[in-house]
């Protein structure tokens, strides 16, 4: 059987990991990323269920612990600095298989795994493409032209090929009324492995510490306007949006150099009525965006590329793709509805829902968070055992 080949665009967690999987496969993989070098949300955040039983799968698991961050208590405040409640994270988490890391070190991992194996082209996009039923014809934004069996499009929530072949006139962002953002910063406040979270109606704030003099920091607020913000108004915003919350993430904001990076876009959901056309496949956020409330954007990532190569070994392409779609569907149409839901309760819009929700932890905390926790870890064995 002669080398089949597939082009990928984008090179964050979804693209990596089908790299990953499909050369390992027999398949020739070339990825082409759109940044000049590596790069992704910078945000802290947990791999646990289908996520975490493919890194074992992948046997990455000890290099993810080498860059995971424990957390020990998360000391949650208002604006006005009283403390909520404290959450001490190993009495929590104790029974949970859950590694917490950096968005950032995930792709890093990946990369490392991936780079031996398949080509990287930097500074790069899928420029056109053209199908048949025999493969795709591709035109990389270097002048390239390559012909695929395989074109997949791990290129985001705001997929450039996703426009081009299944039509930009209708974008499928399902707006959550959030916005994010996240950077890092110089801790001069030695959180050493503690997170302290402000919070404010609409408006709440994370600093992770990292160690090394080094914190990240994460903004969720509540936002009418939606859409893409041009990085040089992204600091001007967050400092804006300071006003009305704790002065201590106003003095962090004034700290920040002006070029300092700030990855910032809409709390949204992709909601596609198919994932694939022909022998084209959309795959992690550019297909089934979760956003990061669900906590599962990236473990199913790397799930859906698991599944992707289960399927591609088993039959032809275009009944691959569709297989791989029935599996996946029904996980990610679930944990997208809990990504709904939980998004007013991790940062209520209105100030009464704000004072409802801060009475209830401080009366109730531990059995709150246990609850919140165990929820979720049921939705994801519930994944792990549906894909397989």
């Amino acid at each position: 059987m002669s080398e089949r080949t597939v082009v990928i665009a984008g090179a964050g967690v979804a693209g990596l990991a089908c790299a990953w999987w499909l050369t390992r496969h027999g398949w020739r993989a070339v990825i082409a990323e759109r940044a000049a070098h590596l790069r992704d949300g910078g945000y802290m955040m947990g791999l646990s269920g289908p996520g975490l039983l493919t890194a074992r799968r992948m046997e990455l698991v000890p290099a993810l612990r080498a860059v995971e961050h424990e957390i020990g208590e998360n000391i949650y405040r208002d604006r006005r600095g009283r403390e909520v409640m404290r959450i001490r994270y190993r009495e929590l988490l104790k029974d949970l298989d859950w590694i917490t890391l950096r968005r950032t070190d995930l792709v890093q991992v990946l990369h490392e795994a991936v780079r031996d194996h398949a080509e990287i082209r930097l500074a790069t996009t899928v420029a056109h493409c053209t199908q048949d039923p025999g493969g795709v014809d591709i035109t990389l934004s270097d002048g390239s032209q390559l012909r695929a069996d395989l074109l997949v499009g791990a290129d985001g929530v705001r997929s450039a090929l996703r426009a081009q072949v299944f039509g930009a006139d209708d974008p499928p962002l399902s707006t959550l009324g959030y916005r994010y953002a996240a950077y890092d910063t110089e801790d001069d406040t030695g959180m050493a492995r503690d997170f302290v979270s402000y919070a404010a109606p609409g408006h709440q704030v994370e600093y992770h510490g990292l160690g090394g003099g080094r914190k990240a920091a994460l903004h969720v607020w509540r936002s009418h306007e939606h859409g893409w913000v041009a990085a040089p108004q992204r600091l001007g915003l967050l400092r804006e949006l300071s006003r009305g919350t704790h002065a201590e993430v106003g003095r962090q904001l004034a700290m920040l150099a002006h070029d300092t990076p700030i990855v910032m876009d809409d709390l949204a959901l992709v909601e596609l009525p198919c994932w694939h056309r022909g022998r084209i496949l959309l795959a992690g956020d550019a297909a089934h965006s979760l956003s990061l409330i669900s906590g599962q954007g990236a473990g199913m990532a790397l799930a859906g590329a698991y599944v992707l190569a289960q399927e591609l070994g088993r039959q032809p392409i275009e009944q691959a793709l569709a297989a791989h779609e029935r599996r996946l569907r029904p996980v990610i149409d679930s944990l997208q509805q809990r990504s709904r839901k939980l998004a007013p309760v991790y940062v209520p819009a209105s100030a009464f829902a704000f004072g409802l929700r801060n009475t209830a932890l401080r009366l109730l905390p531990r059995l709150i968070m246990k609850r919140y926790f165990l929820s979720g870890l049921k939705s994801e064995m519930e994944a792990a055992a549906a894909l397989g």
